[in-house]
């Protein structure tokens, strides 16, 4: 997937400001961590006899590729600016050795061209083990996205010790379990402030829920 990257002109982008002081003089990301009704896209989903985690996964990269603050970057010049479409990058966990890979696919708007992408990837690479990167190639337009099906987590929260320029959010989802008539899944969004306020955040969290509640539709 080629994706075109916009580079941002500082002297007139109105957030130049907020992104100098979270950058350079508070170097700071936040966690967000919320409960998303997904009630129709488990129904959308065992209606179809479809696995849940493209799915998941499909909720999640269709609301960051409408959100631009959740797509920023740095080219390898090194100017600041965001891509026109990010693709998922995902772990697949190994029960034999209880470690994990990470792959990437393509992403594709149409729900059913991105579930068929997913699930044929997963299916290629399933089986290689012993590296953190099984997929070569990985393109710079990725969003990070995994999950932790073992528990309903109510908070989580990460955290590097390393000096980077990483910009793209960190995303994780948990356990979904039955709460009254819903299912309720939680999800949580390391986001680096330079880039995304909570407003940002919230919006994106708010887009994911428009979407499961009105996949395929």
């Amino acid at each position: 997937m080629n994706s075109v990257f916009h580079v941002i002109d500082k002297d007139t982008w109105e957030r130049n400001p907020y992104f100098e002081y979270y950058y350079k003089q508070i170097k700071c990301r936040y966690t967000i961590t919320a409960n998303v009704d997904i009630t129709a896209l488990r129904e959308y989903q065992q209606d179809r006899g479809m696995k849940f985690f493209p799915l998941m996964l499909y909720v999640i990269m269709a609301a960051v590729n409408q959100n631009k603050e959740f797509r920023f970057s740095f080219d390898g010049q090194g100017n600041l600016g965001y891509w026109e479409e990010v693709v998922p990058c995902y772990t697949l966990f190994h029960d034999r050795s209880k470690t994990f890979t990470d792959i990437w696919s393509d992403y594709d708007a149409d729900v059913y061209t991105f579930y068929h992408t997913v699930t044929a990837d997963m299916q290629r690479y399933k089986d290689v083990s012993g590296v953190i990167k099984a997929r070569p190639d990985q393109p710079p337009n990725f969003c990070p996205v995994s999950a932790l099906p073992w528990l309903n987590f109510t908070s989580f929260a990460q955290d590097t010790y390393t000096e980077n320029n990483f910009l793209f959010p960190l995303i994780k989802f948990g356990k979904y379990v039955p709460e009254s008539i819903k299912t309720i899944i939680p999800v949580a969004i390391s986001v680096s402030h330079a880039v995304a306020d909570g407003y940002h955040t919230c919006k994106l969290i708010n887009d994911m829920q428009a979407i499961a509640d009105t996949i395929g539709t």
